[in-house]
């Protein structure tokens, strides 16, 4: 199955309990649209998470996270890993 690494902007100060709520919220949305949600990480900082997922499309992906309540701002195919 492809593998898609999202990225959500505007979470600046996310803690790390903030960051388990929202990758629980995606692992309970995910069987829907047939997505897995491998790791989730987070910038607190900048405001920036990432979010590694399978899942038969980018639009598939993007549907789960919707369905946990937090939209994606990019979502990038990930073809290929060493």
């Amino acid at each position: 199955m492809p593998r898609f690494m999202d990225v959500h902007r505007g979470m600046s100060g996310i803690t790390a309990e903030q960051l388990d709520n929202a990758h629980r919220a995606d692992l309970a949305a995910e069987h829907a649209e047939g997505v897995h949600f491998e790791h989730a990480w987070a910038d607190p900082e900048s405001g920036t998470v990432f979010c590694l997922s399978e899942a038969p499309s980018a639009q598939a992906v993007r549907r789960a996270h919707e369905r946990a309540g937090h939209s994606v701002d990019e979502i990038h195919s990930v073809p290929l890993s060493v």
